[in-house]
């Protein structure tokens, strides 16, 4: 095996070579071609299949031909964010890397490692490993926005073979073994407009933390979409409510820390600033601790537009009001650990309809099944027109595995005893796909420790990046002896 030294510019060059090709979410042809051309070199028998989505064979090392298929699994797209002022075409232009002592970083954009590294691990490990068994490389398209190549991916691909290795999870120190499975819903409804010569109003709920729906659903935070609408529930219960407007959240997997609307009232101004101030105390009553920062802000509203119809602002009120949003069912198998949630992800509104996006999550596929049927009642009960996309299915732990018991030895070999931590995350995984396609594979999922990751502030810890390959390659050839 090659020294520290060497191992860490092996991966590094590896990952820099991707870092100069564009290749956000949707366009990866042109990384495609380069791991097809790439992964040939080194030796495989590559199939880029109709997705693009690579898939390479290595044969196994002399001798070693009769241990177990091990596929190493990663993906090539990135999420392409820049900082403000900052000019990036992430259509045409490259990643600008930057190394320092401690972090790989980037000049002004998202640096790509979310799962750069991944497959610049899965190259080295292929090329670096002295004794290995038959290896299969899997580099997927459009992780970030769909999982499109992992659900595309042809089960014949995942088939002869014992173990899989996703490289993609942010913390050397922890074994992934398991992921929660999720579904979009989306709700619609029609609106018809009317004047009103009532003076109107602008309430925001801000301050609020927000995050990712998956890793901070557990945090107990509150929800701005749903506090503003318990808020306007509230004011209808006080005197007539106009409603022009009601807007808030990012996406759908993120929970939203802000939301505004535009209402037409009759109330004073001071009646409605004392309904506020007493529903700012009920909220943090709730949410203090875990969202000290909340505040309600109330302005006039200049031009505010037509209002939309009683019954439609009724209705959407109620479905806001009546979405279950946060922790519904704690996992019994891993402290502190989320089993089913589910967030009021995006509220819109034009002139003509409103939109809302809900998306639960769980590692019991039965509990979204529950979760789906709730929604289209609430559907039904509102008015609401509801789309349910595709669901993701969970990955369930196995407590049985032995490659997480391999690779835990590996970890605490190395890392003088210390055991690795061992979770299973509320939050998607590529491996679900792959458990659905074929559920006898023994995986786990692992990577190098990353910060900020789909940020400009994105970085990756140069200690991780050798002892991860080790990790990987001790891990291979363990399973080959």
């Amino acid at each position: 095996m090659m020294d520290d030294a060497k191992l860490l510019e092996k991966v590094i060059s590896e990952f820099e070579a991707l870092t100069h090709i564009p290749r956000p979410s949707g366009h990866e042809k042109a990384v495609s071609d380069y791991l097809k051309k790439h992964f040939e070199e080194i030796g495989c028998t590559v199939t880029q299949d109709e997705h693009f989505n690579i898939i390479a064979e290595l044969p196994a090392t002399k001798g070693k031909e009769n241990a177990p298929r091990t596929i190493l699994q990663g993906h090539m797209d990135m999420v392409c964010v820049a900082e403000p002022g900052v000019s990036y075409d992430p259509l045409t232009d490259p990643i600008k890397m930057q190394r320092t002592t401690e972090y790989l970083t980037a000049d002004g954009t998202s640096l790509g490692g979310d799962d750069g590294i991944g497959v610049a691990e899965i190259l080295t490990a292929m090329q670096c490993t002295e004794a290995h068994g038959p290896l299969r490389a899997i580099i997927t398209v459009d992780e970030e926005q769909g999982m499109t190549g992992a659900r595309h991916l042809s089960a014949d691909h995942l088939k002869n073979a014992q173990y899989l290795i996703n490289c993609d999870s942010e913390d050397y120190h922890i074994m992934t073994v398991g992921s929660a499975g999720s579904v979009n819903l989306d709700y619609t409804r029609a609106l018809t407009r009317r004047e009103s010569d009532l003076p109107a109003y602008r309430i925001t709920a801000e301050g609020l933390r927000g995050g990712h729906s998956g890793e901070r659903i557990g945090d107990g935070r509150g929800n701005a979409i749903r506090t503003l609408a318990l808020v306007l529930h509230a004011l209808a219960q006080e005197g007539d409510v106009e409603l022009v407007s009601l807007t808030g959240g990012t996406a759908r997997n993120a929970i939203p820390p802000t939301a505004e609307a535009i209402v037409r009232t009759a109330m004073d101004e001071r009646s409605i600033a004392r309904l506020l101030a007493a529903e700012e105390k009920r909220f943090h009553a709730i949410y203090g601790e875990a969202d000290p920062a909340m505040k309600f802000t109330l302005h006039p509203a200049h031009e505010a537009g037509r209002v939309i119809g009683e019954e439609e602002q009724r209705a959407l009120i109620d479905l806001l009001v009546l979405l279950r949003t946060g922790v519904h069912v704690m996992t019994h198998t891993q402290t502190g650990g989320v089993e089913t949630s589910a967030n009021l992800g995006v509220v819109r509104m034009d002139e003509n309809e409103v939109h809302v996006a809900f998306f639960p999550r769980s590692s019991v596929n039965e509990r979204l099944d529950e979760i789906v049927c709730e929604t289209e009642t609430l559907a039904a009960l509102t008015g609401f027109s509801l789309v349910v996309g595709t669901a993701s299915p969970a990955w369930r732990e196995n407590p049985k595995s032995k490659l997480r018991t391999i690779m835990a030895e590996v970890y605490a070999a190395q890392n003088g005893g210390t055991p690795m931590k061992i979770e299973s995350i509320h939050a998607g995984l590529e491996t679900s796909w792959h458990a659905s396609k074929n559920p006898a594979l023994d995986m786990v999922s692992v990577g190098v420790t990353a910060h900020g990751i789909h940020t400009p502030e994105e970085r990756i810890e140069i200690a991780t990046i050798v002892p991860e390959a080790k990790l990987l390659m001790e891990t291979l050839r363990r399973i080959a002896e």
